[in-house]
């Protein structure tokens, strides 16, 4: 296992969980249960912090590979470095920052995001809508619309009409019939109440999800959506096809044009003809006849499309096709008639693919408040949440009796009435009061994003999906040691970034005197060994005419600033892949090209790894101490190991420092035995 402060930067965990969260909070911890590892100052460490850096420094091949002993005594040297800086960066008030605060509140929601029961049911709706995605439904409705400005009893009465025709429609009934009677859908007419065939997500929700839940021949109860209630029957269904890619001809007709249909029909119908012809171009005919402007250069070519995206009439004639290249018959639809030929096939993608997308399209309809409902009710039952119900509705009479309040203002009304300390909600062992539910909304008025609600119940609603989700996001880092080692990793791991950048990165960068002192205190290490001043000719291509002729060139000269620009016109303009050249100097010591090279000699010819070198080489220059300017990215390398070094040695000295051996011998053992 390889060690490295790299993998420290993002290994340790937050040091305490405060009891309530907010986005712009860090978390905190009371003292871990588990016996102390180390303690910083009197703050205890526990073990799993140490093993979880340990895990993240191996590969992810190597996860459960154990270290030795050495290793292991690195690491845990390097651990303590690591909770000194964290400490300190604490002790300094990194965390405070609005810097901190923004940066770590943004990576939290996304690190908790999995670990949510929010995400356990919308994968469950996601896998719930996949599965549904490979089937096709055909379904036929009876839609029974609300008056406008429909009051309790209007609905009661459409409800009451909606069971009696139910129970026709389940007694054997013609629906068609019923539907043509009753139904007010402005379709009616044409399709008889007949959807045709359709997939998940292409109707409404509860509309879908009633279809989906019918046997064949089934006849749904009355079923309620934003646009009425619906009676359902469901009358076919069988694996989804998938989507094809098809091409056409259109001849269109006119309603206008009582002679269209029939000059369309026998247009068409030559059309077809000629394309059952042998010699027959598809292409060709398509841009010579087809009447759709859109497709008709183009050879006719439609987007990809699905079961229930397009008109039956030519979805039904498409599906149908069976060979790629095949024809349909003429088809008639309400924009004319069209020959349809089959392209590509490609069937239902796997969840995998399609995941992203059908998240993005859940996360859009009626699917995410039905997800936010179901979470809500499960953090209330395993959180034993209560509500005082008779508080709310006093509070929410002050409300209205003062035309909503200005929330502000709200404080005085409810001090009052005495509401002011009575309890709102509870959950679990915490008690949430009237004066936390007066300074959520003060908060939230206050939002930029926030909306302007005008009634408390939007208040009261968002108030107790706050207090849930803190509670669960407590839960978890009580309880999920996953989650709270993730998040810590994140949290210190800002905290020692933002501290070593200011202490140690950028200081060395910035401190040009700091810099020039270290480099004259260190001159030793910025050392020149013997140099030789070199023309490096690196050959690239087999051994031919032309390199004997630069071998043969080179031969007679001595090395001379500008022979490099000789060599390019001469050689390089007619063949400009012979070789590649380098004019610099070079510490003969540490190049393997230049070892056991005879330098009495002014021309070289050397084989290295099987490539083949020419090498002009000049007077060698004596051993010698480097400039600072040319070893200045050096020196900015090691003042920063220096600036860390003295930090470190800083923080030893400023904080006490506990080891519990027998906690470490029993995690030496786990990693190393």
């Amino acid at each position: 296992m390889k060690t490295s402060l790299r993998c420290l930067l993002m290994g340790c965990m937050a040091l305490a969980c405060t009891p309530k969260i907010t986005a712009d909070s860090q978390l905190t911890t009371s003292p871990p249960e588990d016996p102390y590892l180390i303690s910083i100052d009197g703050i205890p460490v526990p073990a799993e912090e140490f093993l979880y850096v340990l895990s993240k420094n191996s590969a992810p091949s190597e996860e459960n590979k154990l270290v030795s002993s050495a290793e292991f005594e690195e690491n845990f040297q390097l651990f303590i470095n690591y909770k000194l800086k964290v400490t300190e960066a604490e002790k300094l008030g990194y965390h405070e920052s609005e810097e901190f605060i923004e940066e770590f509140g943004s990576f939290r929601e996304d690190i908790r995001k999995p670990f949510l029961l929010e995400n356990e049911v919308q994968e469950g709706e996601l896998q719930k809508a996949y599965s549904r995605l490979k089937e096709v439904v055909k379904a036929s409705h009876i839609l029974l619309s609300f008056p406008p400005n429909a009051n309790l009893d209007d609905s009661l009465t459409v409800l009451r009409m909606a069971n009696k025709i139910q129970a026709e429609a389940s007694e054997g009934m013609d629906f068609s019939q019923l539907a043509l009677t009753h139904s007010q859908d402005p379709s009616v007419e044409t399709n008889r109440g007949n959807l045709g065939y359709f997939t998940a997500m292409q109707m409404v929700y509860p509309f879908e999800a009633a279809t989906y839940n019918l046997q064949v021949g089934e006849v749904s109860k009355p079923i309620l959506t934003d646009y009425g209630y619906h009676i359902i029957k469901l009358e076919d269904r069988r694996p989804n096809p998938g989507e094809i890619r098809v091409s056409h001809l259109l001849v269109r007709t006119s309603p206008d044009d009582e002679m269209s249909e029939d000059r369309a029909k026998r247009k068409v119908v030559d059309i077809y003809e000629q394309l059952l012809k042998e010699n027959s171009t598809w292409e060709e005919i398509v841009g010579t006849f087809s009447e759709d402007p859109g497709t008709r250069q183009s050879g006719g070519l439609l987007p990809w499309f699905g079961v229930g995206s397009i008109v039956p009439e030519f979805e039904q004639a498409a599906f149908a096709l069976q060979e790629i290249g095949e024809i349909s018959n003429p088809v008639k639809t309400p924009f004319g008639y069209h020959i349809i030929r089959l392209e590509e096939v490609k069937p239902v993608a796997p969840y995998e693919e399609l995941e992203q997308t059908l998240k993005s399209r859940i996360l859009r309809d009626s699917r995410s408040t039905l997800i936010k409902s179901q979470v809500t009710a499960m953090q209330k039952a395993k959180y034993d949440a209560q509500e005082n119900d008779s508080i709310f509705h006093l509070l929410a009479e002050t409300f209205q009796q003062e035309n909503n309040l200005a929330p502000e203002s709200l404080k005085g009304k409810w001090e009052q009435r005495e509401l002011w300390d009575k309890w709102v909600l509870r959950i679990g062992t915490d008690t949430l009061r009237v004066v936390d539910f007066w300074q959520y909304i003060i908060e939230e008025s206050s939002s930029v994003k926030a909306n302007k609600k005008t009634d408390l119940e939007s208040w009261k609603d968002g108030f107790i999906v706050t207090q849930l989700n803190e509670a669960e996001e407590r839960d978890l880092f009580k309880n999920n040691k996953d989650y709270r080692l993730l998040v810590q990793e994140f949290r210190d791991g800002i905290l020692l970034f933002n501290l070593m950048n200011d202490l140690v990165w950028q200081k060395a960068i910035n401190d040009s005197v700091g810099q020039r002192t270290y480099y004259e205190e260190h001159l030793d290490r910025y050392y020149w060994q013997e140099r030789v001043p070199s023309l490096v000719v690196k050959i690239t291509q087999p051994q031919n005419e032309e390199i004997s002729k630069l071998r043969g060139y080179l031969q007679n000269k001595e090395y001379e600033k500008g022979l490099e620009k000789v060599l390019q016109e001469t050689f390089l303009e007619r063949f400009p892949l012979l070789f590649t050249l380098e004019d610099r100097l070079v510490e003969t010591t540490e190049n393997p090209i230049f070892q056991d090279l005879d330098l009495s000699k002014n021309f070289h010819e050397k084989m290295v790894n099987g490539i083949r070198y020419f090498i002009l080489t000049g007077d060698k220059l004596p051993e010698g101490s480097k400039e600072f300017e040319e070893t200045r990215g050096k020196v900015i390398q090691d003042y920063q190991t220096y600036l860390d070094e003295t930090l470190i040695n800083k923080l030893k000295e400023k904080y006490s420092i506990k080891i519990n051996e027998g906690e470490k011998n029993r995690i030496y053992h786990l990693a190393v035995n």
